[in-house]
Parts: structure tokens; sequence; C-alpha cells
């Protein structure tokens, strides 16, 4: 059994899902400390040809608290929060398909960050027909107090994996020998890049799988979650 562990980062760019697709299960982390940094609340989308934030308003809070611990700020606007999106995208091709299902993640009536972050990755994953099993990390019963690869290599025997799958960014982190010694093979997830159309614009990558949605078929998003993904 493959698995594979992330932070909970809000409509993550289509290197995120790969991850998601090449596991039989996948752990999202709830019980971890919020970042500002990062992308747990924040991702970029196409405006007007350039790459533009769009951020969940967060409610002020301990920065000690977990983030199912956080909130989003009453000032979020979900109204003006989508719209800002259909301005972008109302002449990309799948626009429809894709606003269906922005409309469900954005209009969820969640105040809770790791409840509409969580909400969201679901849904795409169902919108995307990723089969893959999603856990939250504080459902395992293991030593949370943990860290880095111990907790990794905890969360694995737990669940009785036989294989980890990191992203590549990650290969400093963690040791083949380390896991090895504990029977768990340890692979590193590398996304090729994924050039399409965006409008007659010069292509930006890596943006929010918003984007992907908006210019690719269903079926062409899948075979790139796994023709645009290797193991090494």
């Amino acid at each position: 059994m493959k698995l594979a562990i992330m932070q909970p980062y809000f409509v993550p760019y289509i290197g995120y899902f790969q991850l998601i697709a090449a596991a039989d299960v996948f752990i999202i982390y709830d019980n971890i400390k919020y970042t500002k940094k990062g992308w747990i609340s924040r991702n970029r989308i196409l405006v007007n040809s350039e790459p533009k934030t769009i951020s969940l308003p967060i409610k002020n809070a301990s920065d000690s608290l977990d983030v199912r611990d956080r909130e989003l700020a009453a000032s979020f606007e979900p109204y003006k929060f989508y719209n800002q999106i259909q301005e972008a995208y109302r002449h990309a091709p799948y626009f429809e398909k894709t606003s269906s299902l922005l409309k469900n993640i954005i209009f969820k009536d969640h105040s809770n960050l790791f409840d509409f972050i969580h909400h969201s990755v679901i849904l795409i994953c169902n919108h995307l027909d990723i089969k893959t099993t999603i856990i939250k990390s504080s459902e395992i019963d293991i030593n949370h107090t943990l860290k880095n690869q111990d907790k990794v290599l905890a969360l694995c025997k737990s669940i009785g994996a036989q294989t980890y799958i990191n992203p590549i960014g990650g290969t400093e982190l963690y040791s083949v020998q380390d896991f090895k010694e504990h029977s768990i093979s340890l692979k590193f997830g590398k996304s090729k890049e994924f050039i399409y159309t965006q409008f007659n614009n010069s292509f930006i990558p890596w943006l929010s799988i918003i984007d992907v949605m908006m210019f690719n078929s269903i079926d062409d998003i899948q075979d790139c979650l796994t023709t645009k993904y290797e193991l090494l």
C-alpha cells in the first residue's frame, strides 16, 4: 500500500493532486500549526494574463494554534471571492463545469479553515475521479508529538504502508536507508510541466488547479495525473 502525506493547501497546483492520485491512502495534516507563509490559505490564478494571489482571510488568533483550530475571518465574502474567479475565467473553455464545482466549494457553510480546505480537496478529487482514500492525521493513533521523519514513519507503520511517496523537494529531509530499515520503500514524486493554452497568453505554469480545470477537459487532466508524474 502506497501512502502520501501533505499539509492542507487551498486549491493547490496540479502536483498536489498528482501526489494524491499516486497513493492508495493520502493523509492530510490537520493537527499542525497554521503558518502565514506558504499555501495553506492562498493560491494563484490567472488575471489579465498575469498570476494573481487569492487568499482566504483568517480570523486573528494565537500563532500556536493548529490549522484545525483556525477560523475564516468574518470579512470573508463568498460572493465577492467567487466573482473574482468568475471574472478571470468566464471565457475559458471549461468555465461552466468548473464554476459549478467552485460554487460548491466557496459557498459551503464552513467557518473552520481546515474544514473549508478539506472539503475543497475532497470535492476536487471527486471531480477528477481520484479514488484515493483521504484521512485526517489526527484520526490516526500515533504519538503526535513526534516530528519530521519520525512522525512520517509512525504514520506509515500505523496504517501498514509499504511505500511512502513524498514530493521531490523532500529529498534532503528523508533517508532512504532509514525507511528501508522499517521495511518501507521511500519514493519521491516529481511533476513534469503540463503546458496548455491559457487564452492567447504566454503560458504561466504551476497556478492553482482552478486554472488547470478551466482550460482542460477532465480526460486530459486525468491523463496528466499519471503521464506527467514520475516516482524516483
